[in-house]
């Protein structure tokens, strides 16, 4: 009998993260405007460097391998329920920006500002949701990999979220500027 240990409880939260993700986008709306590759470049580099250093783990990082926290099966499976829930609040959030999502700094055809379920309290749900999935999958790995994996995650979604926002303030104006008074951007206001 194959017992489900932290790490593949944790693994298939990804999996699932990928998979809905994979599938959700296909159903979306034509591009009106996006941001070009050269621009997405450094995004995209952060986030392969962060995810190499989270799942990568036969890279020989010296001290970066060393155990940040105790391997307690308690804070293993403090991080897989942590993976799961930023997994589900991110696909929450995917689910209701509907065809109005893109991977690119994008706004669509017939573009709609959505300000109603996780929107209606942070404006960039998936991030805050994948942020926390990647602090869940450090406390199951543990090593100090993971916590720069962690940082650079936050630091890609940030710079994003700073580019998404100018995008919308020119698209909404103070409409916009009004829901960023109400809402935190990674953090829920509540």
């Amino acid at each position: 009998m194959v017992l489900l240990t932290a790490k593949h409880a944790m693994t298939l939260a990804w999996w699932v993260f990928l998979v809905y993700w994979a599938i959700a986008s296909f159903r979306v709306k034509p591009t009106a405007e996006r941001e070009g590759w050269l621009s997405r470049l450094p995004h995209l580099l952060i986030m392969v460097g962060a995810f190499t250093l989270l799942f990568w783990d036969q890279l020989d990082l010296g001290p970066l391998d060393h155990q940040f926290v105790a391997r307690s099966p308690v804070v293993r499976w403090m991080g897989v329920a942590s993976t799961w829930v930023g997994i589900t609040f991110a696909i929450w959030a995917r689910v209701h920006i509907g065809q109005n999502w893109s991977s690119k700094v994008t706004l669509k055809e017939d573009h709609q500002f959505i300000r109603s379920g996780p929107y209606s309290r942070v404006r960039h749900p998936i991030y805050s949701g994948i942020l926390l999935a990647v602090v869940g999958t450090a406390m199951v790995l543990g090593e100090w990999r993971d916590i720069l994996g962690v940082c650079l995650v936050f630091l890609a979604h940030w710079f994003k979220a700073q580019k998404e926002e100018a995008l919308m303030t020119r698209q909404f104006g103070s409409v916009y500027e009004e829901y960023k008074k109400q809402t935190g951007a990674l953090i829920p206001r509540f």
